[in-house]
């Protein structure tokens, strides 16, 4: 399994030598890019867009055009996040739609991206809240043409809060164990990694900066 270190730092980038995760918000704050020394990933920032704002509010094409920017400018971006809808149940309450409504936008943007910058790493995540949620996201992919089980990466979201618990546990292991999927866990921390860090492709933590 490959952990990358999540961090707000942009600049270390240029300067660690582990595989580090860092959001969109944080380098389309900067005027000058590092150029990365390392393997990492993009997170879309979705989790503050959404439940902060109850939608995006930048476009696919926009997102698109700045991860271009960072592959090209960056360099070794090894994927990056679509513009996913969690499903927790606060963010579900500041958005007003249903689960199902989040699921489908997800997997429509993760279309969208790739039509429109088919050269660029976007993975799928996989969003819901109950195990059966879960199950329901990934015939959604099946339906739009979209083999989970042939993805490099497949990201698992709206699990971050709940990831050392064996609710997590549930879904991490029908996911993996039903599909064969190779599972990234965002958020991932050390109680995690005990219950099912052997299921992980690879996992992200923030925390872990700290």
């Amino acid at each position: 399994m490959k952990f990358f270190l999540g961090t707000h730092l942009a600049g270390w980038l240029a300067t660690e030598a582990v595989p580090l995760f860092i959001s969109d918000r944080r380098l389309r704050e900067r005027k000058n890019l590092p150029r990365a020394r390392v393997e990492w990933c993009l997170d879309s920032g979705g989790f503050t867009e959404v439940s902060q704002h109850g939608r995006y509010q930048t476009s696919p094409a926009e997102y698109a055009e700045r991860v271009q920017m960072y592959a090209d400018s960056i360099g070794l971006l090894e994927w990056a996040a679509p513009q996913d809808w969690m499903c927790e149940p606060f963010v579900i309450e500041k958005t007003g739609l249903t689960i199902v409504e989040h699921q489908r936008r997800t997997v429509e943007n993760v279309l969208t991206l790739r039509k429109i910058a088919p050269r660029l790493p976007f993975i799928p995540v996989i969003q819901g809240w109950s195990v059966d949620d879960y199950r329901r996201c990934v015939g959604f992919y099946k339906s739009a043409g979209i083999n989970l089980s042939k993805e490099k990466t497949v990201g698992v979201g709206s699990v971050c809060r709940r990831q050392g618990t064996i609710a997590g546990e549930r879904i991490f292991r029908m996911l993996k164990m039903d599909f064969g999927l190779n599972l990234h866990g965002f958020g991932i921390k050390t109680q995690a990694f005990n219950l099912y860090g052997s299921l992980l492709k690879s996992a992200d933590s923030l925390a872990w900066s700290f």
